[in-house]
């Protein structure tokens, strides 16, 4: 059997700029750390030992991990603030966070001490038992939120999965005579609420659930945001709940109306359903407010966490009202990971800092400046249909497969992501990003934008 063996206790040599295919112009440059180190002012040196390394790990990957992602070619090592850096050196500009997740970046500090304090303190008991970064984690997003009391999981597939046995629950709790209680859900065009059966069920495109039917049945999918066409299927008797992302990441960043979820709380309320918000990639403060629904000021009965609330550790959060909470009972839910003292107490650190208005504010001033400037430098390409967004969960709509273009920046020191149809660019850079560093992620964009045209 062969084996691989890496060792990355030293310290990375300086990025390295090595064959791109696009030019960084000198403010691109001035942006990423891409000097290396020269034995005089005419030569420069590589640290020969690294390269090859990255596909010497692709090719273990292969042979030992299920197939189930398209990675892209790059072997991360190590991360502080908003960069990355690889096995060979090369620095990049993350602007994916983890597909939404380090709120905080890479390393930040205060999340650190929490995480190695707890770590030599109590790492995991079960919930056989009480800890107290759990209960104080759970006060926080109670006392934050419209919620009355939390259930936590290890991601937001498994939030939404506790979402759906949470609101038949309370259907049946709720209409004890009922020969048939409400079971059924409403989702939406573009939706995306996660992979296990019961999410994969609500989640809107064919592709992913055709391979692994039959799925739960009794989900009815209805185009985002059209009130006549939902407002006929809203039923009592039928609906248990209704599952709604305020803004779709996965599916394309489309923003929900005012009016639209206005009109879902009060349909919800007139057929006994419940709404529920997934909140699990555009919640916790991506928007400029702590929880994406607070600029509609509409409120559900239910709502799923996950992403960023942990900054990089696995967790999950279902808030739900006491009415929805009576109906759950000791045993109707459980799991043997979700709330340990150690993801808690990292999800503290996040939350502390998170939640400030001035942090909320920072997230809103920049998410306008950066909007501004992508339409700016990119509003003039025939390829770009739309930039939307709000906060730092942005969307660049082209008119053809956007693959290239995030290839392109990658291959230029900027790590973005697609989304909708493939057809949009994603962008939902760490929190804490500066505007200096929104400029350079700008202009990388910008330079890549001719590979739509080969």
């Amino acid at each position: 059997m062969s084996s691989i063996h890496i060792r990355l206790h030293n310290p990375l040599t300086p990025p390295l700029n090595l064959r791109r295919p696009f030019r960084r112009s000198s403010f691109a440059t001035a942006c990423l750390n891409v000097e290396v180190e020269a034995e005089n002012s005419n030569a420069l040196r590589l640290d020969s030992s690294k390269l090859g390394l990255a596909k010497e790990v692709m090719e273990a990957e292969a042979k030992v991990l299920v197939g189930t992602y398209a990675r892209a070619p790059v072997v991360l090592a190590s991360g502080k603030g908003c960069k990355l850096y690889d096995v060979e050196g090369r620095e990049y500009l993350d602007l994916s966070s983890g597909i939404a997740v380090n709120s905080l970046g890479h390393g930040d500090e205060d999340w650190l001490k929490a995480v190695v304090e707890q770590a030599s303190t109590l790492t995991h008991v079960s919930n056989m038992y009480y800890s107290i970064p759990q209960i104080e984690l759970a006060n926080r997003l109670v006392a934050a939120s419209f919620a009355d009391r939390v259930f936590f999981s290890n991601s937001g597939t498994e939030a939404n999965e506790a979402a759906i046995k949470f609101a038949r629950k309370f259907q049946r709790h709720s209409n004890p005579d009922a020969k048939e209680p409400a079971t059924e859900f409403i989702c939406f065009s573009n939706c995306f609420h996660g992979r296990t059966m019961g999410a994969l069920a609500l989640t809107s495109k064919e592709h992913y659930r055709s391979p692994f039917e039959p799925v739960m049945p009794g989900v009815t999918f209805v185009e985002y945001g059209n009130i006549q066409a939902t407002k006929e299927l809203i039923q009592r008797g039928k609906t248990a709940a209704v599952f709604v992302e305020p803004i779709q990441g996965e599916g394309g960043i489309y923003s929900a109306t005012k009016e639209f979820l206005q009109f879902l709380r009060s349909a919800c309320d007139d057929a006994g359903a419940l709404l529920v918000f997934d909140e699990v990639q555009c919640g916790l403060g991506r928007t400029g407010y702590l929880w994406a629904h607070e600029a509609y000021g509409v409120f559900p009965d239910i709502m799923t966490l996950a992403k960023p609330l942990a900054g990089g550790l696995p967790i999950g959060a279902v808030l739900v009202t006491e009415r929805v909470a009576s109906a759950i009972n000791y045993g109707d839910h459980g799991s043997t990971f979700a709330g340990s003292p150690l993801v808690c107490n990292a999800a503290l650190a996040v939350l502390n800092k998170i939640s400030k208005p001035s942090f909320l504010a920072s997230v809103s001033k920049k998410g306008l400046y950066f909007k501004e400037i992508l339409k700016q430098k990119l509003g003039g390409s025939s390829h770009v249909r739309e930039i939307r967004g709000f906060g730092l969960i942005i969307g660049i709509d082209l008119d053809l497969p956007a693959t290239p273009l995030v290839d392109a920046c990658r291959n230029s020191g900027l790590l973005v992501l697609t989304a909708g149809k493939g057809n949009v660019v994603r962008i939902v850079p760490p929190l804490i990003i500066t505007e200096q560093e929104l400029d350079c992620a700008a202009e990388i964009l910008s330079q890549a934008l001719p590979v739509l045209d080969s």
